[in-house]
């Protein structure tokens, strides 16, 4: 198997590290709530998506009386 004859210097190795940068998220806001959300997706906050309602978002009180709901059904 062949070996490096000599040894890459710092510059070189930096250089082929310039791409392994984190890049920001682009962001657009939510024409219902305003709130940032990932372009093309299902608002995670009030649960629209191109201005149809995809999604029921539900309050944590909300989500805790069902979770006990389907725990007396059992």
């Amino acid at each position: 198997m062949a070996n490096p004859k000599r040894r890459h210097s710092k510059q070189r190795g930096r250089l082929r590290r310039t791409f392994y940068k984190i890049k920001a998220k682009n962001l657009s806001k939510c024409p219902q709530c305003g709130k940032f959300k990932l372009s093309h997706r299902i608002c995670p906050f009030c649960g629209y998506y191109k201005g149809k309602a995809c999604v029921t978002i539900l309050s944590k009180e909300e989500k805790k009386k069902e979770r006990d709901k389907k725990k007396t059904k059992k």
